[in-house]
C-alpha cells in the first residue's frame, strides 16, 4: 500500500488541486516568495530533492545533481550568489530529459531563456539573466549546521508548482489530517461555485455567511 505521502500526492495529481487551494490547507502559508514559472499551463507535485548553491559557484551544485532520484522535483536554493544564474539549458535538459525529473524549481536566476522555452520545460525560477556563475571548487564548504536544517526542512517534504508559483509541504503536515483538508477544499470549492452559479449567490452569502451550511436552503435567499 502506497504511504502518506505518495497517497498526498495522487489525491493532488488526480485531482489537479491547485497550489491556492494547497495553501489554503496550510493555513495561507507554504509559498516560495518570488518564484514564479517560466512556462505556462503545467500542474507539477512531487517529492523534492534539495540542492543548493553558493558564492557564484555552481561546482558544488553540480555534485549533488549527479543521480537525483526520478520523478522528484529539484528545489534549488542559492546563497550568496547576487543575480548570477546557477545554470540554464544544459543542466535543465540533463535533469528532466537524463535523469527523469518531474519540475526543476530554483530559488535563484537561470539563464538561457530562449532554449528553456523552446522546449517547453516545467521551470518555476525567481528570474532571468545572461551571466552565468563560475565554474570554480569553493575553498570552503557551506555552513554545516545551515545545511544540515535545510535538509531536514525539505527531505521527504512534497512541492506543488502550476502558474501561481510555488507550494512546499513540509514532512510534519503530510499525514492522514492534511488527506482529508485536502478532500474538504475540493468539496468546498465545488459548493462555492455551485452556489454562484446554480443558486445565483452574491459571494458574501457564499463565502462569509455560508449560507450552504442550511440544509434547509436550496434556493436564492431573499434580499
Amino acid at each position: 500500500m502506497p504511504d502518506i505521502t505518495d497517497r498526498i500526492i495522487q489525491e493532488i495529481k488526480r485531482n489537479r488541486i491547485s497550489t491556492t487551494e494547497v495553501a489554503d490547507c496550510m493555513d495561507k502559508t507554504g509559498a516560495v516568495r518570488g518564484v514564479t514559472a517560466l512556462n505556462r499551463g503545467f500542474h507539477k507535485v512531487g517529492r523534492i530533492f534539495w540542492a543548493y548553491a553558493y558564492n557564484e559557484s555552481n561546482w558544488e551544485f553540480h555534485e549533488q545533481i549527479r543521480t537525483p532520484p526520478e520523478e522528484s522535483i529539484l528545489f534549488c536554493e542559492t546563497f550568496n550568489f547576487g543575480d548570477r544564474a546557477v545554470f540554464g539549458a544544459l543542466v535543465s535538459k540533463f535533469l528532466i530529459l537524463y535523469r527523469q525529473l518531474t519540475a526543476i524549481v530554483v530559488d535563484g536566476y537561470l539563464r538561457d531563456a530562449p532554449h528553456l522555452m523552446k522546449e517547453n520545460w516545467p521551470i518555476w525560477m525567481r528570474g532571468l539573466t545572461p551571466i552565468g556563475g563560475f565554474n570554480r571548487r569553493n575553498e570552503a564548504p557551506l555552513d554545516p549546521d545551515l545545511v544540515a536544517r535545510k535538509r531536514e526542512y525539505y527531505d521527504n517534504a512534497v512541492a506543488v508548482c502550476d502558474d501561481c508559483g510555488v507550494v512546499v509541504i513540509p514532512q510534519s503536515l503530510l499525514n492522514e489530517s492534511f488527506l482529508e483538508k485536502l478532500d474538504f477544499i475540493e468539496k468546498q470549492e465545488d459548493t462555492w461555485f455551485d452556489c454562484i452559479d446554480r443558486l445565483k449567490w452574491d459571494t458574501f452569502e457564499t463565502v462569509c455567511l455560508k449560507k450552504y451550511q442550511d440544509q434547509h436552503s436550496c434556493e436564492k435567499p431573499e434580499k
